[in-house]
């Protein structure tokens, strides 16, 4: 198991916010995403951030407009911002290392160091 631990989950109703964190020793400052997991559901990217030569932030179609990712690497902190959140946002949340392939994709099965992860509730 990696050693990143995300947090700032909780229980909210439809259209309210959570900020989630992602911290600890294998923040990668260059590349990293976040993804969901419902029960009985595989694990999803929900957005992913790369700062290197080649920079930029992605999201899944479900989020868009809905969800910012950001960092502070002076913090080694990855953050995400969930403003008007629906029901079929609920799950566990879990941030990532971007280790192979398209960062762009963000499919779990390139990224890495899984840790610990965060509960989002969504009420309707």
């Amino acid at each position: 198991q990696g050693r990143l631990v995300a947090s700032g989950g909780g229980s909210v109703q439809a259209g309210g916010s959570l900020k989630l964190s992602c911290d600890g020793k294998d923040y990668n400052k260059y590349c990293m995403g976040w993804f969901r997991q419902a029960p009985g559901k595989e694990r999803a990217g929900v957005a992913a951030i790369k700062d290197d030569v080649e920079s930029g932030v992605v999201y899944a179609d479900s989020v868009k407009g809905r969800f910012t990712i950001s960092k502070d690497d002076a913090k080694q902190t990855l953050y995400l911002q969930m403003d008007r959140l629906e029901p079929e946002d609920t799950g566990m949340y879990f941030c990532a290392d971007c280790l192979f392939g398209d960062w762009r994709n963000i499919r779990a099965r390139d990224y890495g160091f899984w840790g610990q992860g965060t509960q989002v509730n969504v009420s309707s």
